[in-house]
């Protein structure tokens, strides 16, 4: 069975289901997953997991991710976006110099409270957001805490039928909504906006060059499909690891509690083996001082690889 991360280049027009569904075809397996819901009007970075590296896959979602964004400036949507209907109006009869935008789009660094677009995946009372504005149903919203790392302006441009346009890059937390990001830019600037377009560069230590296109994979023999795979301890790039004697690791395989003492740490960890095999993450246990249990098994079990080696 394939296992790794392909680091792949969303087209605009599917969604993070469908590349999956085509990924499965590809690869010739089931076990495939995406890490993080991109609309299917944007493109960029996707990371998909295949084989054990679906293990992983929940701290991959946790990633933050950088953008390159444009907003319009002149009218509003009902999805914030440019697939939405029209909401608000306005005639932008202003200029601005790159230094007062850049000023603006400032002040929006750190960590603030976003409340998420009501045309959105989140979850309230076990229905999605878009599920009730789809009824024309309000509910309230959860309120979530983001942080912007860095925001930098890319394109300052006058349009013709009165709205500006406004291209930027931003690193940002997960959670973070750009749809609603443009629009908060917008009033800030005192004009209703939307988000035009929009591109992931990266996820996590993914990005665009690391990148393969559906096209070029379609391409490819199965063997140089393979090749496209990173390891999946990419994805815990950051973490901090250590390496374990024979006699530890065999408690590991057996799914052992173990002392701070023999982890030589209490804090959250990934661990390999004295071979570099990559074989857990252990965590502090909640209700046993000093001690560590395991938070995720990584390493292949014999049986599997008996399956391997059989096929």
């Amino acid at each position: 069975m394939p296992t790794g991360i392909l680091p792949l280049i969303k087209p605009a027009g599917m969604t993070s289901h469908d590349c999956v569904y085509r990924i499965r075809k590809l690869y010739q397996t089931k076990k495939v997953g995406h890490t993080g819901t991109l609309d299917p009007s944007v493109t960029g970075v996707l990371p998909i997991c295949i084989g054990r590296a679906t293990k992983v896959a929940e701290y991959m979602s946790d990633f933050g991710k950088t953008y390159e964004a444009e907003l319009t400036l002149g009218y509003t949507t009902t999805t914030e976006d440019a697939d939405g209907e029209i909401v608000e109006q306005k005639i932008v009869d202003q200029t601005w110099t790159e230094a007062e935008i850049k000023a603006v789009l400032n002040s929006f660094l750190g960590e603030q409270i976003q409340v998420p677009p009501m045309y959105s995946a989140v979850k309230v009372n076990g229905k999605r957001l878009y599920e009730y504005a789809r009824a024309n149903q309000e509910v309230e919203r959860p309120k979530r805490q983001i942080t912007i790392h860095s925001i930098e302006l890319i394109q300052l441009e006058k349009n013709s039928h009165d709205t500006y346009s406004i291209r930027f890059a931003v690193t940002c937390s997960k959670g973070t909504y750009i749809r609603t990001l443009a629009v908060a830019i917008g009033e800030a600037l005192g004009y209703p906006a939307h988000m035009s377009k929009l591109k992931r560069t990266a996820s996590g230590p993914f990005t665009l060059a690391d990148c393969v296109t559906l096209e070029q994979l379609e391409q490819m023999e199965l063997e140089k499909r393979m090749d496209q795979l990173l390891p999946f301890e990419r994805a815990l790039t950051g973490w901090k690891t250590i390496q374990v004697p024979s006699d530890v690791e065999a408690r590991i395989r057996n799914g052992a509690v173990l002392s701070c003492e023999e982890l030589g740490t209490s804090d959250r960890v990934v661990v390999y083996s004295i071979n570099n095999e990559l074989l857990a993450i252990y965590k502090p246990h909640p209700e046993k001082p000093n001690k560590m249990k395991p938070e995720k098994i990584l390493f292949q079990a014999p049986e599997q690889v008996a399956r391997k080696e059989k096929d």
